[in-house]
């Protein structure tokens, strides 16, 4: 067998711009085209902002505006400017910033210094412009190469810095933002930081009461079980409630202004602080599942130079709290042991809703463990002895933790669909969930149904939801249905179900829709894949003549190897959102219940018929 040559030759020395381009999942996690709110363009504003917000935190700048208009981006604050002399070297020299100096930045988000210079790598085009002392300078790259550099000039512009970039296309393909996105992310940053103003394309976000802002805007009134528990100390901030609908826990995270949509350490010591607390204050020796379910709570802490697992910074890996302070788990237990059990003395009314609340989770429990047992038994039997599941590699090794924001399940329903999907996926994170016909309505009906009821039993233990969140298997759950009435049905029955028992797998943004094309129009030369009438409509122009025209009824008539293209690098994904304006119930209640008459009612006046004159000839 022949051996591979190993010379000088092979070795190569990157300069920083090369080894972020070759390798941007190391710095800012998955690439994607702006469809999931973890996609890269995301992360590139965030890094932008994330420097915005520590001029805040250490005094300077009450307001950030932000704009994008198209594919650029604009962000300028009014702190205190980069230092003129470095201006370049900031956004374009590894290991150089402000953060290293914990004089300047104390309690920081982006502490490697990597952050700026990774959008500029990953950027066509990139300009930086600092103002202080009543001069200016800016600096434009490409790619992240220097182009132009302003010298000092005389200004009257307000101190801060402004930053513009434009995502390098050919790194995230056909990209677009989501203001949707865009705006839950600024809305933490306010929530986290009362008393900072951030302006997004002319609308203003503003919180005056922090966490307690964050649960009341992401839940209806009516669904909370009791007033929100608002807490807060020198370096820890956290809002409690319960919900009356809701199955599962739900926790949203922050470390240094940094949402940890992983958790880490300081959620875990949250939960665990909150059992310990809760069962001294009723001398009771609750079971932890009993006194977290439906759960609803948010907590932030700041540490002295934290440790995440990874660049992107989504779970928390450290666990000291820095300086003399002690371990995170320590900090956080004593603040909810004293805070928490003080607040419950005060308010019996709560205390004895919450007290009924466990009572009424752990009677459900007693009645749903044999329940529960068979349905765990008969999931592993079946996932022994089907074709249900066809899994991915993701949970191996390195790669679970180097890939997991790529790993998706796709649900579909018949074989020739799933077949075609198997056939064509990424082996390594993509999985394959098959449904047996159409699932059941669950609208109304209690979470027994998901154990007796085989389909929803078996995705649940594919998902590995029954206990946690934090446990889910797969960042994206992508429903995978043919384009017709049938498919739009099992589409809004999985939604149904999904809203019913784990509403946070869609307010966390886990729940997608796969768009696949309607039409292939090609002729010798060139193969166009339309969406829509309108995109067949431009593809006939441009192919011109009369080329042929195909239209894909259901996903089994697309071959694996055509397949390959709508589930890879261009695949097109609709998010799950809900309406802010509705609450989880009247969603169910008007697309699910008994409310015919109103149901027609808006078909009718929503319906959009498309005549197809191709077809038609």
């Amino acid at each position: 067998m022949a051996q591979t040559q190993y010379t000088e030759e092979n070795i190569r020395s990157l300069d920083w711009k090369e080894h972020i381009r070759l390798r941007p999942g190391m710095y800012i996690g998955k690439l994607g085209d702006g469809s999931s709110a973890d996609d890269g363009i995301y992360i590139l504003l965030k890094e932008v902002i994330d420097n915005c917000i520590d001029e805040f935190v250490m005094g300077a700048g009450k307001t950030i505006e932000i704009s994008i208009p198209g594919d650029k981006v604009i962000v300028r604050d009014f702190g205190r400017g980069i230092p003129l002399g470095k201006v370049v070297d900031v956004v374009s020299k590894m290991n150089t910033g402000g953060k290293y100096d914990t004089r300047a930045f104390k309690k920081s988000v982006g502490l490697n210094g990597v952050g700026t210079k990774a959008v500029n790598a990953l950027s066509s085009f990139f300009r930086v412009e600092s103002t202080r002392d009543g001069k200016s300078k800016s600096a434009d790259f490409e790619y992240g190469n220097l182009v132009t550099e302003d010298f000092l000039e005389e200004t009257s512009r307000r101190r801060g810095t402004k930053v513009v970039f434009t995502p390098d296309e050919s790194i995230f393909k056909k990209y677009k933002y989501r203001n949707e996105y865009v705006e839950r992310m600024l809305k933490n940053y306010v929530y986290l930081n009362p008393g900072l103003t951030i302006v997004f394309n002319g609308e203003k976000f503003f919180s005056e009461n922090g966490l307690k802002d964050l649960l009341e805007d992401n839940n209806s009134a009516e669904d909370l079980l009791y007033p929100i528990i608002h807490l807060k100390g020198e370096d820890i901030e956290v809002a409690i409630t319960h919900s009356k609908t809701q199955y599962s826990e739900e926790y949203h995270s922050f470390v240094n202004g940094q949402h940890t949509t992983q958790g880490g350490t300081h959620q875990s010591a949250f939960r665990e602080a909150l059992v310990k607390t809760i069962r001294d204050f009723y001398g009771k020796n609750y079971d932890a599942s009993d006194i977290r379910k439906s759960i609803i709570s948010a907590i932030s802490i700041k540490v002295m130079e934290p440790v995440f697992e990874s660049q992107t910074k989504t779970k928390l890996g450290s666990t000291d709290m820095g300086g003399e302070l002690p371990t995170v788990r320590t900090y956080i237990n004593d603040f909810i042991g004293k805070q928490l059990d003080n607040y419950l003395h005060k308010n019996p009314e709560t205390a004895e809703k919450i007290q009924r609340k466990i009572m009424m989770a752990e009677k459900e429990r007693k009645e749903l463990s044999g329940i529960r047992k068979l349905a765990r038994e008969r999931a592993k039997k079946a996932s022994l002895h089907n074709k249900k599941l066809r899994d991915c590699r993701i949970h191996l090794g390195d790669m679970k933790s180097e890939r997991r924001l790529e790993s998706t399940l796709f649900i579909t329903e018949g074989d020739s669909a799933s077949g075609s999907i198997t056939k064509s996926r990424d082996v390594n994170t993509q999985a394959v969930f098959s449904l047996r016909g159409k699932p059941l309505n669950s609208y109304g009906m209690s979470k027994k149904i998901v154990y007796e009821n085989e389909e929803f039993n078996l995705l649940q233990a594919a998902l590995n939801i029954e206990e946690s969140m934090e446990d889910l298997r797969y960042n994206n759950i992508v429903i995978a249905t043919d384009a017709d009435v049938d498919g739009m049905h099992i589409r809004l029955l999985l939604i149904t179900f999904f809203l019913q028992f784990f509403p946070e797998l869609i307010k966390e943004n886990h729940l997608y829709i796969l768009q696949t094309p309607l039409f292939r129009v090609r002729n010798k030369k060139e193969t166009i894949y339309c969406y829509s009438q309108d995109e067949k409509r431009e593809a006939i122009e441009k192919l011109s003549g009369k080329p042929e025209i195909t239209r894909f009824k259901g996903l089994g008539e697309i071959s694996p190897d055509e397949f390959k293209h709508f589930i890879g690098d261009d695949i097109r994904l609709e998010p799950v959102m809900l309406d802010k304006a509705l609450s989880i119930e009247e969603l169910l209640q008007f697309y699910m219940g008994k409310n015919t008459p109103n149901r027609q009612k808006f078909i009718i006046n929503n319906l959009k018929v498309e005549v197809d004159l191709v077809d038609q000839e």
